[in-house]
């Protein structure tokens, strides 16, 4: 099947009926949804409180976001796979269970969605890659089956950034992810569909990947929560990789309590893991409500803050005084140079994972990601530039200052416990222009458009939560970030900015008859 028809079959399998425009802001979490678009606006926390009420059932819940997938993800394209049957089948099964009055967490009968490079077994996960469209797993990702365990219901795979090798989500075999704030934007990336996929109502929490900032980069650009945890708390087994080393797997939802109850469910030990720290278990919705007066908050001034679009930086500013009444005190701070990694986080490790797929489907990329690693392969290769030993040397090296840099992070939250900055530098581009930037005959230099990458090379937790909007309605993300293991202090000054903000409670106005803007290319 040709790349047309099957992103024809994967917009036919998603269907057309039509449900009620979504509401611009949701006005309150509180009384009986009167509509099925307002139950599916509701947190994950607060219909697992009804689900556990028995006011509502998993398969009737499901069935809602299922004919809601069916209206919406045609616009903004954010599932790759909808896992219809297996998704009612898993939640009837469910509802037998809470008939008998067992619950398995407060995750029992939710649909949540996955991100499409984690595995599920029996059903395919591609990477938003031709090299991977007929790829079916035969075991579930650690992730995923951790949160089967807890009782969450699997509605789908969403759309990314082709292997996650890039941070737009327009380059992907499936079409571009639209951002549900405005169609004809990016929602960041590479978790653009998981993150489109919770403000636009399809799930009620998602899986994203982060290996230099793709799930905070869209949590920002499309207003919702995305947390990015220590490296190593959440295994990543079973996850089509980027760069091992950098690579995290977090959740994806509305409100700061929804990561948290989504977090709880994701943590453990796994041996069979690359990553995986053993770590006494937390409860991370308890650690969430702990007190943050006697925080005190550092802002890393410096090259986070070069070039800040000035809506972001007024977006910010406020935000910072948000903070500032919530928090001790408020410092401005440094954080250790991240300089000098490349030959992780560009190089040996992503070839060592595509090398043999590439020298045999390198046609089936997309043109960015084949130009991407055509050029990091030949690079590697150019013993005239550089002697392959010393490549090698470069890359132990980088390896060796990555486990220190990691073993000594800590020591730099000495005089502030946690910091602040914003999520994204700039607001989102359009669709048209992102490609134009990624699929140029000479790749562009790369651009401090994010202040995502060093988190992930210091492998401390982040999160981005809802910061704000610009004139023209697009959102801007506040990034909070701790040492090592502090989630718990990250996820509490989240929560107490959340509540004093309403930010998180805009929604994006959608509704069946909009119409979906081209895609162009222009050089």
């Amino acid at each position: 099947m040709g790349t047309m028809s099957r992103r024809e079959f994967v917009a036919l399998g998603v269907g057309t009926a039509a449900l009620p425009a979504v509401a611009s802001s949701r006005s309150s979490f509180a009384g009986a949804p009167a509509t099925p678009d307002e139950l599916l606006a509701l947190p994950l926390a607060e219909v697992s409180k009804r689900m556990h009420a028995k006011q509502v059932t998993s398969v009737e819940l499901t069935q809602a976001v299922l004919d809601r997938i069916k209206v919406y993800n045609p616009k903004v394209n954010a599932f790759i796979t909808v896992m219809k049957e297996q998704a009612l089948a898993q939640a009837a099964r469910l509802d037998d269970e809470a008939r008998a009055g067992r619950f398995r967490s407060p995750l029992h009968g939710i649909p949540i969605a996955l991100k499409d490079n984690i595995d599920t077994a029996g059903t395919r996960t591609t990477a938003a890659s031709q090299v991977f469209d007929d790829r079916i797993p035969g075991e579930d990702a650690d992730v995923a089956r951790r949160l089967k365990e807890a009782g969450a219901v699997i509605i789908g795979k969403t759309n990314l950034h082709e292997f996650a090798n890039g941070g737009s989500s327009a380059s992907t075999y499936f079409g571009p992810v639209r951002n549900p704030w405005a169609l004809d934007r990016i929602p960041a990336g590479s978790s653009g569909g998981s993150a489109a996929a919770v403000i636009a109502d399809l799930a009620f929490g998602a899986l994203g990947t982060d290996t230099g900032g793709s799930i905070r980069q869209p949590a920002a650009y499309c207003s919702i929560v995305g947390l990015k945890p220590t490296y190593g708390l959440v295994s990543i087994r079973g996850i089509i990789p980027l760069t091992y080393s950098l690579d995290h797997c977090g959740p994806m939802t509305k409100t700061v309590e929804d990561a948290a109850i989504m977090l709880n469910h994701m943590t453990g030990f796994d041996s069979r893991d690359v990553a995986s720290v053993e770590r006494a278990k937390e409860d991370y919705v308890q650690s969430m409500k702990q007190p943050v007066s006697g925080l005190r908050l550092g802002i890393p001034r410096g090259p986070f803050f070069d070039s800040l679009d000035d809506e972001v930086a007024s977006a910010f500013d406020a935000a910072l005084t948000v903070l500032a009444k919530a928090a001790r005190s408020v410092v401005d701070c440094t954080l250790p140079s991240v300089a000098g990694f490349d030959a992780i986080s560009l190089g040996a490790e992503r070839v060592a994972y595509h090398l043999d797929l590439f020298r045999k489907n390198s046609n089936r990329y997309s043109l960015q990601v084949r130009q991407s690693l055509d050029s990091t392969i030949k690079g590697m290769n150019d013993g005239a530039a550089q002697p392959c030993a010393d490549k090698v040397v470069d890359y132990v090296n980088s390896n060796w200052k990555l486990i220190l840099l990691r073993k000594n992070i800590d020591a730099a939250f000495t005089n502030f416990d946690l910091v602040a900055l914003p999520t994204m530098r700039i607001l989102p581009r359009t669709i048209n222009d992102s490609l134009s930037r990624e699929e140029t005959p000479t790749p562009r230099e790369p651009e401090s458009v994010s202040n995502c990458s060093p988190f992930n090379i210091f492998g401390l937790p982040a999160i981005s939560v809802p910061g704000g909007f610009s004139k023209s309605g697009l959102p801007i993300g506040l990034m909070i970030a701790g040492p090592r293991f502090s989630e718990g202090r990250v996820l509490a000054l989240a929560n107490a900015y959340e509540k004093a903000t309403q930010w998180h409670t805009r929604r994006p106005v959608l509704t069946p008859d909009m119409t979906v803007p081209p895609v162009t290319r222009k050089s």
